[in-house]
């Protein structure tokens, strides 16, 4: 159970930081420009809306679609009190969150943030992270909106008296294990920080050893192709693109619109950006099963337009949970786990996680995810297709900190696993 300075806190923080938001045409964005080949920012900084064509053997095949390209380095760090065992979080309010305020880490800061490109503020905290660079990790993020983006994430544990500002608050891991079952109460950038610093298990006795999955992904990687191109917006084939906004033609994925930021607790009052809409409910999901003893996670081989490299994915993740029946992308046995597994209430399999969380709300308006994990009995007959393989507990925050594990199956692993943050 929270305790009541907390919720009366955070009561608070809803009460004094106010955001609103009004849509706006995509040519009428102030401090930007639209041409037929992108949208930018003014100061050539923060980030751009591009295009892509990409071509592969994957299910999609070939298609083309808008990107998002952002060629800085975030910060995403979170200060630790070392003798008291509690982490420094931020109510923080995003144009693009559902529910407006959420808890943020330490600093989430882009670098033309925490440059001060738009001439506000300086952010609180910052020369903690900026000092102890070497603890950085630096992890991708997501690979069908944004072009080879990654942020730094940073745990930084402190000893001395740190002064809390107003809209920050001290939280203990019973706290956060309370928190992450709250739907989109915790940033995403949130979980990313704490998943990616995760103690490991004493004892892992994993189904396939570490040199067999790096041999099954480098065999995946050779017969696996895509390349992605960039091209002009306006040459975009399957999606309308207007001075209004982008949209698919079929309606079929997200759609770019602008937006109008005022607020009274952010560095700057008001601001005008592109953002991206998706529907109204993607889904994440994890297929767990016990082998030896240990914990193992259902992976999927992936290759994204916007990731330099192949990652292990979830069991399953859709953009539209609504309509995944109709969508040609998911595979047959995609589609098997949510009908017969995911999607389907059964005594016989234990539900270890199940919450609705935002996507981040700097970019992503409105977008919520239902991120699910159901345990399954190991006597249960799963064929795996040749793009399928079991992970360990241990080696999947081994290859988190190699940054082979996508942002979705990250996530839902941290929510799974939040009791083992460092």
């Amino acid at each position: 159970m929270l305790n009541k300075s907390f919720n009366k806190w955070f009561s608070s923080q809803r009460n004094k930081q106010k955001i609103n938001i009004k849509i706006k045409k995509l040519s009428k964005l102030i401090n930007w420009h639209k041409n037929k080949k992108y949208i930018a920012h003014n100061s050539k900084k923060f980030f751009k809306i591009i295009a892509i064509e990409v071509k592969s053997n994957l299910i999609g095949k070939n298609w083309d679609q808008p990107i998002i390209v952002q060629n800085e380095m975030g910060i995403l760090g979170i200060l630790k009190n070392s003798k008291k065992n509690k982490y420094l979080l931020q109510a923080k309010v995003e144009p693009g969150n559902k529910n407006k305020l959420q808890l943020s880490p330490t600093v989430q800061a882009t670098k033309s943030n925490y440059q001060r490109v738009h001439g506000g503020k300086k952010i609180p905290y910052l020369n903690y992270f900026l000092k102890n660079s070497k603890n950085f990790i630096a992890q991708s993020e997501q690979g069908y909106r944004y072009l080879y983006k990654s942020n730094y994430n940073s745990l930084i544990n402190v000893k001395k008296k740190v002064k809390v500002l107003n809209n920050y608050f001290w939280l203990n891991k019973t706290d956060i294990k309370e928190l992450v079952k709250k739907r989109s109460v915790l940033n995403m950038d949130t979980i990313s920080v704490f998943s990616t610093f995760l103690k490991k298990e004493k004892k892992d006795n994993p189904l396939n050893s570490q040199n067999k999955i790096y041999k099954w992904i480098s065999k995946k990687d050779k017969f696996y192709r895509l390349k992605t191109k960039i091209k002009p917006i306006n040459s975009l084939q399957d999606w309308k693109v207007t001075n209004e906004k982008i949209i698919h033609k079929r309606k079929n994925h997200f759609s770019v619109i602008g937006i109008n930021i005022k607020t009274n607790k952010r560095e700057i009052k008001e601001w005008d950006q592109p953002i991206i809409k998706g529907k109204k409910l993607a889904f994440v999901g994890f297929v767990m099963c016990q082998f030896n003893k240990t914990n193992h996670y259902l992976c999927r081989y992936n290759k994204k337009p916007g990731l330099k490299t192949s990652t292990l994915s979830c069991s399953i993740n859709t953009s539209d949970i609504n309509s995944y029946k109709k969508i040609h992308t998911l595979s047959v046995f995609q589609k098997k786990l949510l009908n017969n597994l995911l999607m389907k209430k059964n005594k016989k399999f234990k539900i270890v996680y199940d919450n609705i969380l935002s996507d981040e709300g700097g970019r992503f308006y409105n977008c919520e995810i239902k991120y699910k994990a159901l345990l399954v009995n190991k006597n249960f007959n799963i064929k795996l297709p040749e793009d399928y393989i079991w992970i360990s507990q241990n080696q999947m925050i081994k290859m988190i900190k190699r940054k082979k594990i996508d942002i979705e199956a990250r996530l839902l692993f941290g929510c799974i696993n939040i009791d083992k943050i460092k």
